[in-house]
C-alpha cells in the first residue's frame, strides 16, 4: 500500500508523468539497451522495440498501477500484475532485472521531466515502482516454483517431431522434450516462449499459443508468418521457423506461462477469435473433447477467406466430437466455387441472432480492434465484464484500460 505522502504526491503528478511516459520510456529502453545490449539477446524483442509497442505496453502499464494505487489504495490491480508476471516468466526475468530497470528508468524520468522532479516526487514515484516490482517479484517466484524450476531458468530444449503447413502462411510444429524428462504441466490456453538464434547471431524470444490438448510429453505450436508494414519489420522469428525449421531440429522452449486458461466450471462457453488467434481456442476446444467434456460450447471465428482459416477442420472435427457444441465462421472474402457450408458467413463476424447465454464465460483472441469492438458488443447483451477474458499476442495495450 502507499503510504499517504506518496499517494497526494503522485496523484498530484500523475498527470505530467503519464503525458510524457511515452518520451520517457523511449529514452529509458534507448539508454538501457546502449548501456547494457546483452538484454537485447535473448530477452527483450526488439521487432516491438523497433514499433514501438513495448513503450507503449510499458507507459500503459506503469501509468496504469500509479493510478490504480491512488484511486483504489485498498485493491491491487491483480489482472494487471498477473498478465505480466507470466510474460516475465516465459522469458526469464529475474530480480536482478528490476534494478537495472530502476537505473534506467528513473534517469530517463529526471532527464525528460528535468527541474520539475522534486524529491518528494521522486520518492514517491520511486515508492510505486519497487511496490509494483516487489509484487511481480513474488508472483514470478511463485510462478518458478509451480513450474519446477529456479527463477530464470525456464528454457528446455525440445526436439521438433512433426510439421504440419495448415495454410500457406500458418505451420504447426509437434515438439517433445529432448532431454528425455517428463515435459512440464500446461493448461488449455496458456503459451510458451522459443528462444532462436537470428542470422546475425542474437537470439530473439517470442510466445506461441499451445494448439493442442496440452497432455501428455508432446506439446503443439502454431506459427504464422508475420508480414511486416510500415510500423513494423517482417516478424523475423515467425518467418524464421517456418522457412527453415525441420522435423529433428531442436527449439528452446520455455515452460507454460499464460493466466488466460480454460476454466473448469459447467457454465456455457464462449470462443470467439479472429485471424491467427484461433490457437489458444482450438487448444481449449482440443482439452474439452479429450476429457469428454458436456458444457455447451460455441465457437466463433472470423478471418480473411477459408483458406486461411488455420485449423478449420480441426476445430470442426473437435466440435464435432462434443455433445453440445457448434461452430460459426465468417470470411470477408468468401471462395465462391466453393461448396455452401451452413456453418460459414460472408462478412465481418455478427453476433445479431445468435444464442449467447448471459452465464456464457468468454474467452477472446484476435487483433485489438477485433476483440475490442466483440467486448463491446457482448456486454450490450448482458455478458458481465469479468465473465469475458482475453488473449493478447505481444505486449499488451489494453490491459490498462480494461483491467
Amino acid at each position: 500500500m502507499l503510504s499517504a505522502e506518496s499517494t497526494a504526491a503522485v496523484k498530484a503528478t500523475l498527470p505530467a508523468v503519464a503525458g510524457a511516459l511515452d518520451e520517457i520510456t523511449t529514452r529509458f529502453y534507448a539508454t538501457m539497451f546502449r548501456d547494457r545490449p546483452e538484454l537485447l539477446d535473448g530477452m527483450f524483442n526488439r521487432g516491438n522495440q523497433a514499433g514501438g509497442v513495448q513503450q507503449r505496453a510499458l507507459a500503459g502499464s506503469i501509468a496504469g498501477f500509479a493510478a490504480a494505487l491512488v484511486g483504489d489504495p485498498d485493491t491491487r490491480p491483480d489482472a494487471l500484475l498477473s498478465r505480466i508476471a507470466h510474460k516475465h516468466t516465459a522469458v526469464g526475468v529475474t530480480d536482478a532485472h528490476y534494478t537495472i530497470v530502476h537505473k534506467y528508468l528513473f534517469g530517463a524520468i529526471a532527464e525528460v521531466l528535468g527541474a520539475a522532479v522534486t524529491p518528494r516526487m521522486a520518492e514517491a514515484w520511486d515508492e510505486v515502482y519497487w511496490l509494483m516490482a516487489g509484487a511481480l517479484i513474488a508472483q514470478e517466484a511463485r510462478l518458478y516454483q509451480e513450474a519446477g524450476v529456479a527463477p530464470g531458468g525456464t528454457w528446455r530444449p525440445w526436439t521438433v517431431v512433426e510439421r504440419h503447413e495448415e495454410t500457406t502462411e500458418v505451420t504447426s510444429f509437434l515438439l517433445r522434450p529432448a532431454d528425455g524428462r517428463p515435459a512440464p504441466a500446461a493448461r488449455a490456453g496458456q503459451y510458451v516462449s522459443v528462444r532462436t538464434r537470428m542470422p546475425d547471431g542474437v537470439h530473439q524470444v517470442r510466445q506461441y499459443s499451445l494448439s493442442a490438448d496440452p497432455g501428455g510429453d508432446l506439446r503443439r505450436i502454431t506459427v504464422k508468418r508475420i508480414a511486416g508494414t510500415d510500423a513494423a519489420p517482417d516478424g523475423e522469428v515467425s518467418n524464421l521457423l517456418c522457412r527453415t525449421v525441420r522435423p529433428g531440429d531442436e527449439l528452446t522452449v520455455s515452460v507454460p506461462c499464460g493466466d488466460v486458461v480454460l476454466d473448469e466450471t459447467d457454465t456455457p462457453l464462449l470462443l470467439v477469435s479472429a485471424g491467427i488467434g484461433c490457437t489458444p481456442m482450438v487448444g481449449m476446444l482440443a482439452h474439452l473433447a479429450a476429457t469428454g467434456s458436456t458444457r455447451p460450447v460455441l465457437v466463433l471465428h472470423a478471418d480473411t477467406a477459408p483458406h486461411a482459416h488455420a485449423l478449420r477442420a480441426e476445430t470442426r472435427e473437435l466440435a464435432d466430437r462434443l455433445p453440445r457444441a457448434a461452430t460459426e465462421f465468417w470470411y470477408e472474402h468468401p471462395e465462391p466455387d466453393a461448396h455452401p457450408e451452413p456453418d460459414a458467413h460472408t462478412g465481418l463476424m455478427d453476433l445479431t441472432g445468435l444464442d449467447i447465454p448471459t452465464d456464457a464465460t468468454v474467452y477472446l483472441c484476435g487483433p485489438l480492434p477485433f476483440m475490442r469492438t466483440i467486448r463491446t458488443r457482448l456486454l450490450s447483451l448482458g455478458i458481465p465484464a469479468h465473465h469475458i477474458h482475453y488473449e493478447v499476442f505481444g505486449p499488451d495495450l489494453w490491459l490498462p484500460d480494461t483491467a
